[in-house]
């Protein structure tokens, strides 16, 4: 390509050539270039299409000698992927698998997105907070462990309300926990009780709010202990006032299992996420510390790839234009603890109000079993506070109510009208992405 460049600023800055075509001459009539290029040495030109040994084919009826020249200058990458998470590093992978050049840029001063793990004590601390890979799809478990292997770490996060501890999902060792009882149909027996008092207080009406939904699938007790407060937390606001929507429904197992997932397969990658993240993208540029909306790409990217694969926030792409988006976001006390073992788990959630944290991850459960909790003499735990999205935070998780879902259908709407652009992620979709459903997605993209 360096070669045809060449050869054709050869044959442009002719002084005969130049006084007779400028920069709006169509190619139908560079029958004189043709022949001038023909005299040329061709021993390093390949792929002739046309008149011109140029790659691709050419409307030689449309376009000037200023457009096509731009043009092989130009579109050095075939993608440019904005954000350096698992939807831009899973698709960099497969384009460079199918022989695409690919340029990752991303905004933090490291890769892999909210999945990037800081190593701390010899510990891989989640430093966006816990990610818990787990998936029912053979492919997508397939695919991460032939990047890195994963670990037989599975999620069993306890509930502390009060001092009082309670297994999580709701399932048999919770309800003992929570009334004492022994069996199955005792347990059916006590939520059924509890909820026909909720139905019954409703008086034959549909469920107005969060609370009134919850209280009909899973009784008082559960609701208040569980619940509640915590859902406050994490929303900023009372349950009376969420929509109902947002709980369709509370698993309840009455079998003795604290596994939290019911996929088939879960796990942590060995060595951290960013052994998933480098190993997806080997090979591959990348540049931190790069804001797009800064940068020299956000007018310019068309003349630097062919595509741009966006997974920023899309109200942000769209400069706002139809409204601003509101978002959860999450925030993170972390801190070394001089002792082994802080909590004997890797999550332990705060039901109640008494902590104004919603949890606390201690991360070193994530990856060492056994005696290696011990051979580590320090640990590493993160209070995870959450709270009301501010100009200048990180957006973790989209609201779902009607206002921002009707608005986010009408960014969508926008974005499918853009040429040559992908919107990718829980940012650029405006939707809530475990890890799985994104390599998923990506996997199964007809692009390539």
């Amino acid at each position: 390509m360096v070669e045809v460049c060449f050869l054709l600023r050869k044959v442009l800055i002719s002084s005969t050539l130049l006084s007779q075509f400028n920069s709006n001459t169509n190619y139908q009539n560079l029958g004189r270039i043709y022949t001038s290029i023909n005299s040329l040495d061709h021993s390093n030109i390949h792929h002739t299409v046309g008149v011109f040994p140029f790659y691709h084919p050419v409307d030689f009826k449309s376009m000037s000698i200023t457009f096509y020249v731009k043009k092989i200058m130009t579109n050095k990458y075939d993608y440019l992927l904005v954000g350096a998470g698992l939807f831009s590093t899973c698709f960099a992978y497969r384009a460079k698998q199918a022989g695409k050049k690919c340029l990752v840029i991303d905004k933090r001063p490291q890769l892999g997105g909210n999945v990037y793990c800081d190593n701390i004590e010899g510990i891989n601390v989640h430093k966006y907070g816990a990610h818990i890979f787990h998936t029912s799809n053979k492919q997508v478990w397939d695919f991460v462990n032939s990047i890195v292997e994963f670990n037989r770490y599975t999620n069993c996060p306890i509930a502390n309300y009060k001092g009082k501890l309670f297994n999580l999902p709701f399932n048999m060792n919770t309800f003992y926990q929570m009334w004492g009882v022994l069996t199955p149909k005792e347990a059916f027996a006590k939520i059924n009780e509890q909820k026909s008092e909720a139905i019954a207080a409703q008086k034959g009406r549909e469920p107005q709010n969060l609370e009134e939904q919850a209280l009909t699938l899973v009784g008082k007790d559960i609701f208040e202990k569980l619940i509640k407060e915590y859902t406050e937390k994490q929303w900023g606001r009372k349950c009376s006032e969420l929509p109902a929507f947002i709980i369709k429904r509370l698993p309840v197992r009455l079998v003795f299992d604290n596994n939290y997932f019911n996929d088939k397969y879960q796990g942590i990658p060995i060595g951290g996420y960013n052994k998933l993240i480098n190993g997806m993208l080997d090979g591959i540029e990348c540049k931190t510390n790069v804001d797009f909306f800064k940068s020299e790409y956000k007018n310019n990217w068309r003349n630097i790839a062919k595509q741009l694969i966006y997974t920023g926030a899309i109200d942000e792409y769209f400069d706002y234009q139809l409204g601003k988006l509101d978002w959860r976001t999450v925030s993170f006390k972390t801190r070394i603890e001089d002792t082994p073992n802080y909590q004997g788990n890797a999550v332990v959630n705060y039901t109640s109000h008494d902590e104004p944290y919603t949890r606390i991850i201690e991360h070193k459960h994530f990856e060492m079993f056994g005696q290696e909790v011990y051979d580590c003499p320090k640990t590493v735990i993160s209070e995870e506070y959450s709270t009301e999205f501010k100009e200048g935070m990180e957006p973790y998780y989209p609201v779902n109510n009607e206002r921002n879902n009707t608005l986010a259908e009408k960014y969508r709407k926008l974005a499918e009208k853009e040429a040559n652009v992908i919107f990718g992620g829980r940012l650029g979709q405006y939707r809530y992405y475990d890890m799985a459903p994104i390599i998923e997605q990506v996997l199964y993209m007809n692009l390539f």
